[in-house]
């Protein structure tokens, strides 16, 4: 199983973000709002992931980047849970800055198979 997170797997082309808060469906399961979207041309490629902490909720950089390092190593540790098909995924933490890494984990595995739940009901979003 291949545990790594390469560049490959971060989102960070411009119009996928944007289509992702425009087109993308979402759903909230404390501490993250998750966006996601599936295209038809990603399929078979590799998921891609944002991860997203408040400034509003977290004032200082280093708190805001604890947080970001926690939650993109529990997405690591855990992606295995999501069928690796070009799906767009955003995490925006809305939590408590004070949460310990095994809580993160817990609510990230949960968070994902949930996640899997919903884009096997959903089909393909065709391009508009």
């Amino acid at each position: 199983m291949n545990y790594r997170l390469t560049k490959s797997e971060r989102l960070h082309a411009e119009k996928l973000i944007k289509e992702l808060f425009h087109e993308g469906s979402s759903f909230f399961l404390y501490p993250f709002k998750v966006l996601f979207l599936r295209k038809i041309e990603l399929s078979g490629q590799t998921n891609q992931v944002l991860i997203s902490v408040s400034k509003k909720k977290i004032k200082r950089a280093t708190g805001r980047n604890l947080i970001k390092r926690r939650v993109r190593e529990s997405y690591r540790l855990n992606k295995h849970l999501l069928p690796q098909d070009g799906v767009i995924l955003g995490f925006i933490f809305v939590g408590n800055p004070e949460m310990p890494f095994s809580e993160i984990q817990a609510k990230m595995a949960q968070t994902l198979s949930k996640l899997s739940k919903e884009i096997s009901e959903n089909p393909l979003s065709h391009d508009s």
